[in-house]
């Protein structure tokens, strides 16, 4: 049922509604709009100051990547012997695990000296522009809730709590109002990866192609021209003046609206953001552009600096979505080299460039999974999910590159030397774009709701 506030426009008579809704999607989208309920209060400002980083390019790897075997080295004395398990999953009771070996090289790189698995060479050439985060954890132990954990900050489902890039959306708005404020590109894990939530769907993820078409049913019809879309454009927003002003108090229509008339400015903007054809060959070479395996990621990592170039503050590339995530692997530790391939070249090349361009220093870098692997296996060579230690890693907007905070166990197993939660790890985000994590809230249905809760706190050390 509809609340109050938008029963009278639901009295709106068939022929003018039929009438207002002549001109086309955005016509349509209001009808959307009559059948659907608000349920976010109007929120008051939050505070910000300018902070280093101006967008966040957040890459997550679907599945759980095992940071034994990519950037948190343990050598192999442990292997074959038998370790406490106890507290793996949902079981208190005595178990043991035998630890199998890590077949990985690993070199140190750069001044930092840090040390990188021969799977990430590339990303060891960048290495003294990351910070890595060793001690990571979250709660969850199945891929589902560990990425609702690490996408909102939040466990329960109860309510319908928005992604953080939803937040970042809400808090700051946009640069360019002819471009989303946050964008995800390639297939996520989850659809709460792109969820507005209780914020609502004008701050919700924008899903971006590479290609000709980024934005699916946003081609305006063959043969149409700028001028075309121009005209159009100004008669929709004629209209719409006009319809906000019949019933300005509904808020819910005014927002859809916007977004709608986004759409129509992003029919003449997108397309030529998304134009990395334009882009120089020594560029596109950079990023794997055109060469197997980092085409279809090099691509889309290209994509997030145009973006983040033209003011897009949140810009998420999910790698190996689907199901619970390419990065799972049970089976054998072999099945991330091909992963890792895809990826590698691309992520040092979007860091050289972001840094050759002068946007490193405000662009923030996030590089993580929804949690790591154990040392142990399920009767294979593959590792099972840890969600007590793994890595993270910032590059960028403030970041202390060079830096290795925190540390897990002899095996890889728990977080024991400075750990940091997801939320600390989002609180870190927030600072450094400006925002202060403890006035982030809104009220829902008379109840203050916020993204970090009480005990988390951006982690200094690793940042400036």
């Amino acid at each position: 049922m509809l609340p109050p506030s938008l029963s009278s426009a639901t009295a709106l008579a068939r022929r003018d509604f039929i009438f207002r809704a002549a001109g086309g999607f955005l016509g349509a989208a209001i009808g959307g709009v009559l059948q659907e309920s608000s349920r976010v209060n109007a929120a008051s400002g939050i505070p910000n100051a300018p902070g280093p980083a101006r967008s966040v390019i957040f890459l997550f790897m679907c599945g759980g990547v095992s940071h034994i075997d990519t950037f948190d080295p343990k050598d192999n004395k442990w292997a074959g012997k038998l370790i406490d398990a106890v507290g793996f999953g949902d079981n208190l009771a005595e178990m043991k695990r035998p630890v199998i070996p890590c077949h990985r090289a690993f070199t140190r790189h750069g001044q930092s000296g840090t040390p990188v698995s021969d799977w990430f060479p590339h990303v060891g050439g960048v290495i003294d522009d990351i910070a890595l985060i060793r001690s990571m954890w979250c709660h969850e132990t199945n891929h589902f809730p560990a990425v609702v954990e690490m996408a909102t900050g939040h466990r329960d489902r109860i309510v319908d709590h928005p992604s953080f890039g939803s937040w970042i959306s809400y808090a700051l708005g946009s640069e360019n109002r002819n471009l989303p404020t946050f964008v995800s590109m390639g297939r996520a894990s989850s659809p709460l990866q792109l969820n507005g939530g209780y914020l609502g769907a004008n701050v919700a993820a924008t899903p971006f192609l590479t290609g000709p078409a980024p934005i699916r049913n946003l081609q305006p019809p063959t043969g149409s021209t700028a001028m075309d879309r121009d005209r159009q454009t100004r008669a929709l927003e004629r209209m719409n003046a006009e319809f906000r002003k019949t019933y300005a108090t509904q808020s819910a229509i005014a927002a859809r609206l916007e977004s709608y008339e986004l759409a129509a400015r992003m029919q003449l903007s997108a397309p030529n953001a998304c134009d990395i054809a334009s882009e120089p060959e020594g560029v596109r070479a950079l990023y794997g552009v055109g060469a197997s395996p980092t085409d279809d990621f090099g691509k889309q990592l290209l994509l997030a600096r145009r973006l983040v170039e033209r003011g897009v503050r949140f810009v998420q590339v999910c790698h190996a979505g689907g199901g619970n995530g390419a990065w799972d692997s049970h089976g054998d530790m072999e099945s991330h080299a091909p992963l890792c391939r895809q990826v590698d070249k691309p992520i040092a090349g979007l860091l050289r460039d972001l840094k050759q361009r002068g946007l490193l220093e405000s662009t923030l870098v996030v590089w993580t999974s929804e949690f790591g692997r154990t040392p142990w296996s399920q009767n294979t060579t593959g590792r099972d999910h840890n969600p007590r230690g793994f890595t993270s890693w910032l590059a960028g907007g403030g970041a202390r590159g060079g830096t290795v905070w925190g540390a897990t166990d002899d095996v890889g197993y728990r977080a024991i030397q400075n750990p940091v939660y997801v939320s600390d790890l989002q609180a870190t985000i927030l600072r450094q774009m400006g925002i202060d994590h403890r006035k982030l809230e809104i009220e829902i249905h008379g109840r203050p709701v916020r993204l970090i809760e009480p005990g988390s706190e951006p982690v200094l050390g690793l940042v400036s």
